[in-house]
């Protein structure tokens, strides 16, 4: 895993927390609550009608999911970190679309899967 390419990742997006003093494991954590936080944030703007809102914080979350993909260690990670690459683009041209048609459900449908990949994530620590 690229741990600094998540860093300056996340720090791009302006997402307040000690990222300087987060190890590898809780920096990812921290880019999927961000993405979580930025698809929320933007669904809420889409279903008040603002436009400008809704795209920033899509972009914002299409950025941190680049993140994620940026950080994926691929002679490590195998067939795992393969899947994760592909899911990740899926869910950048989930939320494109979602913003080009506001469209909730596409938005909710990013959340679902990035929840879940986040379970999975979160579940590594406490083994």
């Amino acid at each position: 895993m690229n741990a600094y390419a998540a860093m300056k990742q996340y720090q791009t997006v302006n997402v307040n927390a000690q990222v300087s003093e987060a190890d590898p494991h809780r920096l990812i954590q921290m880019l999927m609550e961000g993405g979580l936080q930025r698809i929320a944030q933007a669904k809420g703007a889409m279903q008040h009608g603002n436009l400008a809102l809704k795209g920033e914080q899509i972009g914002k979350a299409v950025a941190i999911i680049g993140g994620l993909r940026e950080s994926l260690d691929h002679q490590q990670g195998g067939e795992v970190a393969g899947n994760l690459e592909r899911l990740y683009a899926f869910m950048q041209q989930r939320l494109s679309e979602a913003n080009l048609r506001n469209d909730v459900a596409l938005l909710d449908e990013v959340i679902d899967l990035l929840r879940e990949v986040k379970a999975g994530w979160d579940g590594i620590r406490q083994s």
